[in-house]
């Protein structure tokens, strides 16, 4: 006793001994094992503080303080050596490659137990923050030697690739008084696609024949194409005399020939990644994937009537050219190289797009812009290299309309006599606006441009009808 006495008075005396010889064991944890006291360690610990607290009216107390510390000190190393290094893990992950924009898909994480340890552990995957999961983390007490699989499921609310690099193991010592955290590398990429929903919504209702609950027009042919395509049923808008009588007479009801166009024809999408789509719509989604789902929509139905169909992104640069090739697998090669482009905070440079299309696409096609334009400089720059092309190509200038604009007009509309001031400017701010983009679009008219404009939401349908439009009319 009389030697635990000394110690005592001798670290009494020295705080800052007394403060070093305390934090060792704490330091070297860290230093060797990377492990971190537990919230019941720090319990423990005041133990000790509270008797001492108690020595100060009662001296006997000492020695039993110094005891009970290096009882605290003894388990607190022997639990220390319980907890399992990154070496005692094997882990793997499953997840699909190709994943769906707002769809859910299965991920499943293995994790063995290498060590001749029980091991308490709490798993968590490393998701992408634009992913959604249902189970945040697994708690789990692996046996020696055992493997284990844990599966959830995730939710992607952005297009785009992403890497899922590691997964993180809290391991928890056996009586509860460490903890110490695990990276261990688990690579996987993950391409995430827009859903193509609609595409096979077109294909089913194009084989019924019920395109009018997309908003898509049947267009009337000028003129006859003699290539044969198809049999279809018969609909009210069908010429009697493609009426196939043999056909009919064997399926008891009426059938009808399909002829298409004797030539392949082009579409090239210049589809703008700048500034000026990078506002949203009113269903929160941005007007760069309003564009690009109207632009896979109208590449199918292109590539489905035998058309070559190409693609141009650009801001300030260009992002990507996939060259004009025909056949409905081409669809494929569009989705690759758009599926992680997004708009961006800067100017978009049209002279070199433009450059680069008069460069790389040298035969007549159809040239499909999709931009908005909110300023003077830009609306000059869409009118003089769309009014250039007219000679070489079919140009087509697709401007995206904004809600608000066009809300404060019809709320003046509606209440002419507005009780704020400001609902006033705001709607003559609002018009005028409006009426500057109808001369932008009347000017691109007389330059003989196909001009769109259109709202977000009626994109797809209005771009389908278009191209119909224009094959019916032969004008390419």
């Amino acid at each position: 006793m009389a030697i635990l006495e000394t110690i005592f008075d001798f670290l009494i005396n020295r705080p800052i001994v007394m403060m070093a010889a305390l934090s060792v064991p704490l330091f070297a944890a860290w230093l060797f094992k990377r492990c971190f006291p537990s919230q019941l360690l720090l319990l423990l610990s005041v133990v000790p503080l509270s008797i001492s607290v108690v020595s100060v009216f009662v001296p006997q107390v000492v020695p039993a303080i110094l005891v009970v510390s290096l009882l605290i000190v003894a388990v607190a190393v022997a639990d220390l050596l319980t907890v399992a290094q990154k070496r005692d893990f094997l882990v793997s992950r499953e997840v699909v490659k190709v994943a769906s924009l707002g769809k859910q898909h299965d991920c499943t994480i293995t994790v063995a137990n290498k060590s001749r340890w029980s091991l308490t552990t709490e798993i968590k995957d490393d998701l992408p923050n634009e992913f959604e999961s249902d189970t945040e983390s697994f708690s789990h007490q692996f046996t020696p030697r055992s493997r284990t699989s844990f599966s959830y499921r995730f939710k992607p609310d952005e297009r785009g690739r992403f890497e899922m690099k590691l997964i993180y193991i809290k391991v928890i010592s056996r009586l509860a008084l460490w903890n110490t955290f695990h990276a261990i590398d688990a690579v996987n990429e993950i391409f995430v696609y827009p859903d193509m929903k609609q595409i096979s919504q077109y294909s089913l209702l194009a084989r019924t024949n019920r395109l009018s609950l997309l908003g898509v027009r049947r267009s009337r042919k000028i003129g006859q194409d003699n290539e044969f395509e198809r049999l279809r049923d018969y609909t009210q808008d069908d010429n009697y005399k493609h009426i196939d009588w043999r056909t009919t007479a064997r399926r008891q009801r009426l059938t009808v020939k399909d002829f298409q166009a004797n030539q392949s024809q082009r579409i090239i999408f210049m589809v703008d990644c700048g500034r000026m789509m990078t506002g949203q719509s009113n269903d929160g989604i941005d007007l760069f994937d309003h564009a690009l789902n109207a632009m896979l929509m109208l590449s199918y139905v292109a590539l489905s009537q035998g058309d070559s169909v190409g693609l141009i992104c650009f801001s300030n640069t260009i992002h990507n050219y996939t060259p004009p090739r025909a056949g409905v697998n081409h669809i494929n090669r569009i989705l690759h190289a758009t599926f992680d482009q997004r708009a961006q905070f800067v100017e978009s440079r049209y002279d070199n797009a433009f450059y680069y299309l008069r460069k790389h696409c040298l035969k007549r096609s159809l040239v499909v812009l999709i931009t908005n334009v909110i300023d003077e400089i830009n609306a000059e720059s869409v009118q003089q290299y769309l009014g250039n092309l007219k000679t070489r190509h079919l140009p087509m200038g697709v401007l995206l309309r904004d809600h608000q604009m066009f809300k404060a007009i019809d709320s003046y509309i509606e209440h002419p006599s507005p009780q704020d001031s400001n609902e006033f400017y705001s709607a003559a701010v609002a018009a005028k606006i409006v009426n500057w983009r109808h001369e932008i679009l009347t000017d691109l008219q007389h330059q003989g441009v196909l001009a769109v404009d259109v709202f977000p939401e009626q994109l797809t349908a209005r771009l389908v009808n278009s191209y119909l439009e224009i094959k019916a009319k032969h004008l390419l």
